[in-house]
């Protein structure tokens, strides 16, 4: 995909819910880097937001604000004058929000309208959704949660019509560098000298890195015709080498021998996939594809015509099948090691996961 010009954000304002988590904070760096007039950040967790508002305390570009999804008034006025809006906020994690489904409707699916609303309100010029892998052939509340947000988005852009800010997705994989799951737990596994559990050694998952996912969508927000969901291609990988290469990596770090760590199968949670879809059977029929990546166009506008549809810069054909991570090519673990390495999450001393 042809990257937008830095200057296509110059002088631009941009909210940014989510703003305390790993995307949100990657997004504001890389922003400021591209030379935005403003960028205005909402979370709704007090100590992230003490942090950040820390680091750019000498910024006057930089506007950090307590502020929850279930409030469409208070995102109506922190979007006040920004003609971009990213919507990073959500909760993420399945266990979490299959526990709590009501929680995840309010947050998800209910704080993506308010989003929409506010996005509406103010007279903002595009409204970009990050969304989940999960909400492919969703088995979860949060992965239904995220394909509902994708609908919603895709019905506000259709609904506008011209007449409100052009609305479109992006979907990523597991997010390397992203606070969350697997590398976390493995990590303190491994320091308490083991077990290190998976629920089935044959599981897959995508994976890509935090700086991957920051240019999807930096590069779709100017790519976005509308109601489109923007997917990268990613590689896939074994969870169970994972596993064991963090214990070789790791175990001699804490003073344990690798070879004492065991790994101990615990079963699928329930609604939880052994592989990950990315685009799926019914998507393909209205879907283009580049070299990098996938752009899923809304159902009514690309269905049988998706030859049809030209992005500029962007030489696409229709796609011609599903993607998901039992299908493809899985890194091996030498590849994996080496992918892991360059993300840094591997060293002793990284606190990242995804």
């Amino acid at each position: 995909m042809a990257q937008p010009e830095n200057s296509d954000w110059k002088n631009k304002r941009v909210a940014i819910t989510g703003v305390a988590g790993s995307v949100g904070r990657s997004l504001v760096s890389e922003l400021l880097s591209r030379e935005v007039a403003e960028i205005v950040g909402i979370d709704n967790s007090e100590s992230s937001i003490f942090f950040l508002r820390q680091l750019y305390r000498n910024r006057r570009d930089v506007h950090l604000y307590m502020g929850d999804l279930r409030s469409r008034e208070t995102l109506i006025e922190r979007f006040r004058g920004c003609e971009i809006v990213m919507h990073a906020a959500a909760l993420k994690h399945v266990e979490i929000c299959e526990h709590s489904p009501g929680d995840a409707v309010l947050t998800n699916i209910l704080g993506t309208l308010n989003v929409l609303d506010a996005g509406i309100a103010v007279g903002a010029e595009r409204v970009i959704l990050c969304s989940s892998d999960k909400a492919v052939h969703p088995t979860t509340v949060m992965g239904t949660s995220k394909l509902m947000a994708e609908r919603l988005m895709t019905a506000a852009h259709m609904n506008c019509a011209g007449r409100g800010p052009v609305c479109a997705s992006i979907r990523f994989g597991n997010v390397l560098g992203s606070s969350g799951s697997v590398i976390p737990v493995f990590r303190s596994q491994i320091a308490r000298g083991g077990p290190v559990t998976l629920t089935h050694r044959d599981m897959t998952r995508f994976i890509m890195t935090l700086g991957d996912a920051v240019n999807l969508v930096l590069d779709a927000a100017f790519l976005m015709k509308g109601g489109e969901v923007f997917i990268t291609k990613m590689p896939a990988m074994r969870i169970l080498d994972l596993a064991e290469i963090m214990i070789d990596e790791l175990a001699p770090c804490g003073g344990h021998n690798r070879r004492a760590i065991k790994i101990e199968e615990v079963g699928v949670r329930p609604g939880e996939k052994m592989f990950e879809e990315l685009l799926n059977d019914e998507e393909v029929t209205h879907t283009l594809e580049s070299s990098r990546y996938f752009i899923v166009l809304p159902a009514a506008v690309g269905r049988g015509n998706s030859g049809k549809v030209r992005y500029d810069g962007l030489e696409c054909i229709p796609a011609s099948k599903p993607y998901n991570s039992s299908a493809g090519q899985l890194l091996s673990r030498e590849e994996l090691r080496e992918y892991l390495k360059r993300s840094g999450l591997l060293d002793a001393g990284s606190e990242q996961g995804f």
